[in-house]
């Protein structure tokens, strides 16, 4: 087997760590890039990936030197939650690199943004020359592996994103999305998977927020839908049933107080939040508000958990189809895509 001893992964993800932790380690798309060239520069650092997704921020690596290079990220993370971080090396983080790629890794069984957000992020190291040919072959291997899982296996049964999941809970808190009044917040790739997921679960009144209006047009055009520009979103919830929070921002875009305000003006209908962003969007307080319902993505994992045991032999058949790619790889024969 070629030498993957010196190929590690640390960690934090939803298994780990509650969202209130994970959210502190969240690193935006824009940023992989500018981290990555920053962490290859620590002491034994020969190579380095960053992945962070609303699920997981993991840092893949080659290192001769595991326990001073981890030492440098906590470090550098300046963070005292170590408990919540998992080391993973050799074959067992290549394993997992490669569960992560087939989707098996993720809250949603099957998603099918993670693959997309794995490549982005091998793509931000390959930009950033901070990964080692160590970590080349690495990705290329479980892309390959990934794509083999994914097409040979009924991993798209159910929800296949965390978007569609929180569609899922909607349907599940109204009965029926039919004639509910619905708003996405955000505008990026979960936020699109959300409306796109609303629109085929048979919602008609979607509406669309985000900081840019462009954007939030655009993806209100395709479901469908109508725009609303981000500075009014909060006083229109007045006619909202259900707010699906999805945005980049890594503050609070709605606290308590604003909808105390709000809910004065709903004659006590309930008004239920469901924010699956990481950083979290919607302050926690908001949940004590009265005739207001927080779904967070802790709360997601609960309902993904309930609905696992349902998937456990699709899970058991993408586990064994990576189980002899690795056995595979032990072959002589072998080598990995260069």
């Amino acid at each position: 087997m070629p030498d993957f001893s010196t190929f590690f992964c640390l960690g934090v993800n939803y298994r780990t760590a509650p969202v209130a932790v994970r959210e502190k380690f969240a690193v935006p798309m824009s940023k992989l890039e500018e981290m990555d060239a920053v962490l290859r520069q620590l002491p034994g650092m020969q190579g380095v990936v960053l992945l962070s997704t609303c699920n997981r921020t993991e840092i893949y690596f080659e290192s001769t030197a595991p326990t001073e290079t981890s030492r440098a990220i906590f470090g550098y993370f300046e963070t005292t939650s170590q408990e919540y971080f998992r080391l993973l090396s050799g074959a067992e983080a290549l394993h997992h690199l490669a569960c992560v790629a087939a989707g098996l890794d993720s809250m949603v069984i099957g998603e099918t943004e993670i693959f997309g957000q794995l490549k982005q992020a091998y793509s931000a190291a390959c930009s950033a020359n901070s990964a080692s040919s160590l970590l080349h072959r690495s990705f290329q291997a479980a892309f390959n592996v990934g794509k083999k899982v994914r097409s040979s296996i009924p991993l798209t049964i159910g929800p296949t994103s965390v978007g569609a999941a929180a569609v899922q809970l909607a349907q599940h808190i109204l009965g029926s999305l039919t004639g509910a009044a619905v708003l996405v917040v955000g505008a990026g790739e979960v936020a699109r998977s959300t409306a796109q997921s609303l629109s085929s679960r048979g919602a008609r009144s979607i509406f669309v927020a985000n900081r840019s209006y462009d954007r939030a047009r655009d993806l209100a055009d395709r479901v469908g839908g109508q725009v609303i520009r981000f500075t009014d979103w909060i006083p229109f919830l007045e006619k909202i049933d259900i707010v699906i929070v999805s945005t980049a921002a890594p503050v609070y875009v709605v606290g308590p107080d604003i909808l105390r305000k709000v809910c004065r003006t709903r004659n006590g209908r309930p008004l239920f939040l469901i924010d699956i962003s990481v950083p979290r969007n919607v302050d926690p307080q908001c949940a004590n508000v009265k005739g207001v319902t927080v779904y967070d993505m802790d709360a997601m994992q609960k309902i993904a958990d309930e609905t696992l045991q349902h998937r456990a032999t699709v899970i058991q058949q993408g586990t064994r189809l990576i189980d002899s790619w690795l056995h595979e790889l032990a072959s002589p024969a072998l080598s990995l895509p260069s």
